[in-house]
Formats: C-alpha cells, structure tokens, sequence
C-alpha cells in the first residue's frame, strides 16, 4: 500500500526520523514551550513527541515483521503507544517535573539563619558573614543590630536585609540547664 506516493513502510520510517529529531531539539529548547502542558498533560509537547514517536517506531516494526492489514497495525500501534505514553507520563515525567528543585534563594529567605562572621564587624560599619546553606556556602555583607561590635568567628543570626546589608545580632543559642 502506498500513502503520500511513497510506500508505508517508509512513511512510518520518514515520520520516526522526523519525530526523533524534533525530540532533539524540544531537549535543547524546551524552556520556550514551559507552560504549554500546564493546562492539561495531553498537550504537554513531550508527551506528543513520544506518542508519535512510539506509534511510528511500532508501526515500522510491524509493517517489516508482519504481513497484516495496514489499518490493524495502525490501530495496534497506536494503542500500543498510548499505553507507553501513559507509562512514560506517570512514571518518569510527573516524578521529574515535582522533584525539580531550584537553587535560587533571595536575601530574605535567608532571614532566620545563623551565620559566621569572617570579617569582624565593627560598631557602625560593616564585615562579612558566611552562611552554609543547602545551596553551598553565602557570602554576604553584614552590620551588627543595634550598631554592636561582632568579633571574627562568632556565630550570628540574620535578623532582617537592609538594602543588601544583612543585619545581624550575636547568636546564643538556648540551652537546658
């Protein structure tokens, strides 16, 4: 049988290849098409991809291993498909998409943590503190809360950001006694 002048065996092979590459390039450029399949999953431009993808993969393979009808094994493959995308859908880009995480943080996110100081802070001026976070190692400008002298290696805790400037007070923690 012929679809499109050319016979459909190659129809199947012409729409992988050209599927295959268009996954390619929606590897490199996704971030583009971010929101599309926000609105419902059957639009997400991944999953599109793959279902065509695995329809004309499993098309050519059963055209070259069989000698059934044509329209079977179009149904066949996209059944077949449908259900891999299902699979993929559920099981590798949901999981992906809820374990993104982000290693942006803002000024204010990092109110309420402890600190070391590296640079001393001197009464109305300015040091330098450290804070280790999840995101590797801040360095960061800071003055002492109410104009307060904080020496090299105390341990300090970010009241609030100023204009950049963390201000922070000497930490103590609480202990039982």
């Amino acid at each position: 049988m012929e679809l499109f002048g050319m016979p459909v065996v190659n129809v199947y092979l012409t729409v992988l290849i050209i599927a295959g590459l268009a996954t390619v390039l929606y590897l490199f450029f996704s971030d583009i098409t971010e929101g599309i399949g926000e609105a419902s999953p059957l639009l997400d431009p991944a999953v599109i991809l793959a279902f065509i993808t695995f329809t004309s993969a499993i098309g050519y393979i059963l055209e070259i291993a069989t000698k059934w009808n044509h329209a079977l094994i179009l149904v066949i493959a996209a059944g077949v498909a449908a259900a891999l995308d299902f699979l993929l859908y559920f099981f590798v880009l949901l999981p992906l998409k809820s374990a993104e995480v982000s290693l942006a943080y803002t000024d204010d996110s990092l109110t309420g943590q402890v600190g070391k100081v590296i640079v001393p802070i001197p009464a109305d001026g300015y040091g330098e503190i450290v804070i280790d976070t999840v995101n590797g190692i801040i360095s960061k400008r800071a003055a002492g809360y109410e104009n307060q002298e904080i020496d090299y290696g105390k341990e300090v805790l970010i009241i609030e950001v100023k204009e950049g400037t963390f201000i922070v007070k000497e930490y103590e923690p609480f202990r039982f006694k």
